[in-house]
């Protein structure tokens, strides 16, 4: 990471767009900066995987699973070694990254089943991100997987500032990838999939698989990106994959093809995992190559993630590929492999090229750096921190976090804590466990009686750390 850039290369690498940013402002708790969107105001792409880990790509030290477009992104842009997930399920963890909240204050803190199709709805009147860079003059779209409310809700992407969806409103639907249908806006979009025993809810086991839905995804993304390329637009693109299909009589890693891991002496659901992930390389590649092919390339900045750690589903072991790397847990665990995801940013001639950071982020941020990068303002309820320093090069100006904090309400309530080098993880009416991630990155060793004035610091931000919700009171045992 280049650690000292000038302030007026950083003014220069940020474009004419956002000369009027003041790096005391970019940083504020407040957010309370507004800048003027000029002619580089840069679109924005953000793709969000389902359920891949840490060490999913080759990037951050896979070495079977074969991921060179995503890894080119690395090489050309900043990858991120300490950033953090919204939650460690799908639900609270994309309500965060829409509100700019974490889980102690969002609305959605777990996965709420709304029948017969949703989850719980965002209210009408909720503040997100496309709300807010819609103010700030872009054309903004949702391709893929929601999961913030069903048909006919408040909830709905159209209803929550995205001008145009395409893909899945409910998230079980989403575990089938040869669905009956998928929805463009409000409307039920029919696909040639036949399936039997269909349900309400969408699901059902595909009897004939014509259309697998994550190809339909990639090429709705890129028809978006062609016609927007006039800008400014904003394209989050939340595809399903690596997700496992955990649907009745159809349960496992449904892709089409093996592709190069066919031969492999592996088990079936990890050719299909793997197969899986490099076929979402394959379509990151795809998207680059577009944006080149547009001359857009150098006004987008792409940013690719996970919503949470790989999964113990369809079959597939995480450890068979150590998909969390060195960390310990998965998916709903609160150790840092649930929640501690992949994050690359790429924009040529603004982020410098080769780029690792350490600095400590996670979902809420998302909200006030784009704001911020577009030219807009963020509201001053965010919980999180505009990014732009780090991104830009400007390390020193970057405004730290005085800690992260989730809760998860899956078997009784859990909550965890980020502070510094710490990280604190209890279950609710249980003791503390305390670790040093600077010494001991993969929480093997409980060091919570040789720091009491760290758990002590840790108690008090456990006390402030969240709001009370109806739906989301925090429980101990196992109910």
């Amino acid at each position: 990471m280049v650690e000292n850039l000038s302030r007026r290369r950083f003014l220069k690498s940020a474009g004419a767009g956002l000369a009027a940013v003041t790096l005391t402002g970019c940083s504020q708790p407040s957010h309370r900066n507004r800048v003027k969107a000029g002619p580089k105001t840069p679109n924005i792409i953000f793709v969000l995987a389902d359920d891949l880990g840490y060490g999913d790509l080759g990037c951050y030290g896979q070495k079977q699973i074969r991921t060179p477009n995503i890894d080119r992104m690395a090489e050309e842009g900043m990858r991120f070694t300490d950033h953090y997930a919204g939650s460690t399920v799908c639900a609270p963890s994309r309500c965060s990254l829409m509100t700019g909240l974490h889980t102690g204050h969002t609305y959605v803190r777990g996965n709420r089943e709304i029948q017969p199709m949703g989850q719980l709805p965002l209210p009408e009147g909720t503040v997100t991100l496309p709300n807010v860079l819609k103010r700030a003059g872009y054309t903004t779209a949702l391709i893929g997987k929601w999961g913030l409310g069903g048909p006919g809700s408040t909830g709905t992407p159209n209803n929550q500032g995205f001008d145009y969806f395409f893909g899945y409103l409910c998230q079980r639907h989403a575990h089938n990838y040869y669905p009956e249908f998928l929805f463009r806006n409000d409307e039920r979009v029919d696909l040639k999939n036949q399936v039997a025993g269909g349900r309400e809810d969408g699901a059902g086991v595909a009897t004939e698989k014509v259309e697998y839905s994550h190809d339909l995804l990639a090429a709705e993304a890129l028809k978006f990106v062609e016609e927007n390329k006039a800008g400014p637009f904003f394209l989050y693109l939340a595809v399903t994959i690596p997700h496992a299909n955990n649907e009745a009589g159809q349960q496992g890693m449904e892709v089409p093809e093996y592709g190069n891991y066919a031969d492999e002496d592996w088990p079936e659901p990890e050719k299909g995992r793997a197969a899986m992930i490099t076929r979402l390389d394959r379509d990151m590649g795809r998207l680059m190559q577009k944006l080149k092919d547009l001359g857009v390339d150098e006004n987008t900045i792409v940013l690719f993630t996970s919503d949470n750690g790989p999964h113990r589903e369809g079959g597939s072991d995480p450890e068979f590929f150590d998909s969390n790397g060195p960390l310990r847990g998965t998916k709903r665990d609160l150790y840092e492999g649930g929640i501690r995801v992949p994050l690359i940013a790429r924009w040529p001639g603004r982020i410098e090229a080769g780029a690792v950071t350490g600095h400590v982020s996670a979902f809420w941020d998302f909200l006030p750096t784009f704001a911020v990068l577009a030219g807009g303002k963020a509201p001053e309820n965010t919980d999180g921190l505009c990014m732009a320093p780090t991104l830009l090069g400007i390390p020193k100006k970057q405004e730290r976090h005085k800690y992260l904090y989730w809760e998860f309400h899956e078997r009784g309530s859990k909550q965890a804590v980020r502070f510094g080098r710490w990280k604190a993880v209890r279950s609710v009416g249980g003791e503390l466990e305390l670790y040093d991630l600077q010494k001991d990155i993969g929480e093997t060793t409980n060091v919570a009686g040789r720091h009491p004035e760290v758990v002590a610091k840790i108690e008090e931000y456990l006390s402030q750390a969240r709001t009370e919700s109806e739906f989301w009171a925090l429980k101990g045992g196992n109910s």
